[in-house]
């Protein structure tokens, strides 16, 4: 099996400069816990997206787990380290607290914490797909600072001002590599599918408390800055749009899946990559359809169908 644990700096910095060229690789941060209760939490979900990436043989990085007392500067030094051109995405998971003073968010570690402005500037330099997820309070304003095309970015919030103790982490950390949540039946759960359930599992919780929910988590694709929360969704497709009409979200997020099936996993790095091209064109001809004549709207859907399926056949010829 192929998969590094980096539990110090200088491994991380000479392992993934090596090894994470042409593999997946996640990159778990676990904060400050402060409370005993919360730790045991953070810990929980870290294990949970340590063990998703022993089975996806993926590049494992992990930062907050070990002694450290300035984890910010071990994470810029991991990013740095990290290939920025790739094929394969880079997992960036947050588990964590959060916090917001009404102008900047940030999300809490040993030693100075990490802003929303100071992360978006690491990640300038990566061309590769991005997954940033932040399961922190106060997280929904990362959303906006991290928008970018090529990049899903999910949230625990919806507000920088739901700051009370974010249940999504362990539910999302769940249901990463977990059968259950795999809503299309395709032998593999999406991180659009993790997302949903996570959401909903949170939402379950705080009624079977008999509590009042203060976090509502927002999953952002589409590079609008806006994200779009579960109950949004109807199956795997959001049936509402934002007021501004900008195009809905969650089509790319069901395009990255953690733990392949096998068939997934067969298709080459660069073959995946234009199919999703071509299937983020199919999916934004169908939001446009109402807008054309029939005869249009099938004449520049038979193309990217037939290049989809020339694909397959051309990779399964390998």
């Amino acid at each position: 099996m192929f998969i590094r644990t980096v539990m110090a700096l200088l491994c991380a910095c000479s392992v993934a400069a090596e090894e994470a060229k042409d593999v997946v690789a996640v990159l778990a941060v676990v904060g400050a816990g402060g409370e005993e209760d919360y730790q045991k939490e953070f810990e929980h979900s870290a294990a949970q997206w340590e063990q998703a990436a022993g089975r996806a043989e993926a590049l494992l990085v992990s930062i907050g787990r070990g002694a450290g007392t300035n984890d910010l500067q071990h994470l810029e030094e991991a990013l740095t380290s990290i290939p920025k051109d790739s094929a394969e995405p880079l997992w960036l998971v947050l588990i964590g607290h959060g916090t917001f003073d009404g102008k900047e968010a940030k999300f809490n570690l040993r030693g100075p914490d990490l802003s929303s402005v100071q992360l978006a500037r690491w990640l300038e330099p990566f061309r590769r797909p991005l997954v940033i997820i932040n399961c922190a309070s106060a997280s929904a304003p990362f959303v906006n600072a991290l928008s970018r095309s090529n990049r899903v970015i999910i949230s625990a919030t919806r507000s920088g001002y739901e700051q009370n103790f974010a249940r999504f982490a362990r539910f999302l950390a769940e249901a990463i590599a977990d059968p259950r949540a795999d809503l299309d039946k395709d032998g593999q759960t999406s991180l659009l599918e993790a997302f949903l359930s996570g959401a909903r599992q949170t939402a379950e919780w705080y009624k079977g408390e008999g509590r009042l929910a203060t976090e509502h988590a927002l999953l952002e694709d589409n590079a609008d800055g806006l994200g779009t929360q579960a109950d949004w969704f109807r199956g795997v497709r959001a049936v509402k749009k934002p007021d501004k009409g900008s195009s809905v979200d969650g089509v790319r997020g069901h395009q990255f899946h953690l733990v392949r099936n096998d068939a997934e996993k067969r298709l080459p790095a660069t073959v995946r990559s234009r199919r999703d091209e071509l299937e983020l064109a199919i999916a934004a001809l169908r939001e446009a359809k109402s807008q054309m004549k029939e005869e249009e709207y099938y004449r520049q859907l038979e193309p990217l169908l037939v290049d989809i399926a020339r694909l397959y056949e051309t990779a399964a010829q390998q």
